[in-house]
């Protein structure tokens, strides 16, 4: 095993680097460990079905911002 990081003493941009391979490798396990629940499995089949049925609607970046924006 290796020695505990000191996070305080690591550079933000260093602490993202480091995030982003550890979500990488543990995304390529999550479904094969069983990490995934089943229910979110099920979700997303969901919504590629129902883009496959042309059932689904998208909205351009600045149209989602500016919804969200009016919610606060």
């Amino acid at each position: 095993m290796t020695a505990p990081l000191n996070y305080d003493e690591i550079p933000m941009q260093e602490k993202f680097i480091i995030m982003e391979e550890l979500w990488e490798n543990m995304s390529h396990q999550a479904e094969d460990n069983g990490f995934t629940p089943e229910w979110h499995l099920d979700v997303l089949a969901n919504r590629e079905k129902n883009i496959q049925n042309s059932q689904s609607t998208f909205s351009d970046l600045e149209s989602a911002k500016k919804r969200l924006q009016k919610l606060t």
